[in-house]
């Protein structure tokens, strides 16, 4: 596992991150990217526990995840599988297995404070937190997405799975989109990377 931990995560997180993994019954997988999740936890028919974390997230959204991943485990062991998924258990098990790792010798100074406010309240995904998530992407290989909030007025934008968006007014901390196929309305989040279409 540390081989595969070296290529994914800070360096200085490798033997805490090693300590938390050694379960025998906890099984930990890389995968393909997927668009809906970073990560995920469940226990297996057989009795054991798997985490699975995207390859293509970059090395401090890489441990946050893993770290989101490992709480579910935690609280799951420590609190039985009738507590809510991302309930107070999880948050102060996630809140606790972070600890450790808010220094900078982990993380880049510019995160420390917004990952400090973050953890204050952990939400079910970090992508929520729009500024973490914003300054997240900024550790992310470089590509041709543009985020929805830097898409201009009326401009039209499309998702990772083709459906295309007329852009809105923004509300209170989400911006609206027209489905142009359907009409629909639907709600964006500020940091939501999208592809801009030729006017």
């Amino acid at each position: 596992m540390q081989q595969t931990l070296n290529q994914y995560i800070p360096q200085p997180a490798i033997a805490y991150v090693l300590e938390l993994l050694k379960h025998d019954n906890l099984v930990v997988k890389i995968k393909n990217e997927r668009k809906t999740r970073h990560g995920d936890y469940r226990k297996l028919p057989n009795g054991k526990h798997q985490i699975t974390v995207n390859a293509n997230l970059n090395q401090y959204r890489f441990l946050i995840t893993l770290i989101h991943e490992i709480a579910h485990f935690e609280a799951y062991k420590n609190y039985n599988r009738f507590i809510k998924p991302h309930g107070k258990e999880w948050k102060q098990t996630f809140q606790h297995l972070m600890l450790p790792v808010l220094n900078p010798e982990v993380f880049p100074l510019a995160l420390l404070p917004l990952l400090a406010k973050h953890f204050k309240n952990p939400k079910a995904s970090s992508d929520t937190d729009t500024s973490l998530a914003f300054a997240l992407k900024q550790f992310d290989e470089a590509n041709d997405k543009t985020y929805v909030f830097e898409v201009p007025l009326g401009q039209t934008f499309k998702l990772y799975n083709g459906r295309v968006f007329k852009k809105g007014v923004k509300r209170r901390t989400r911006y609206e989109g027209v489905e142009v196929a359907s009409g629909k309305l639907y709600l964006f989040n500020p940091n939501a990377e999208v592809e801009l279409l030729e006017q």
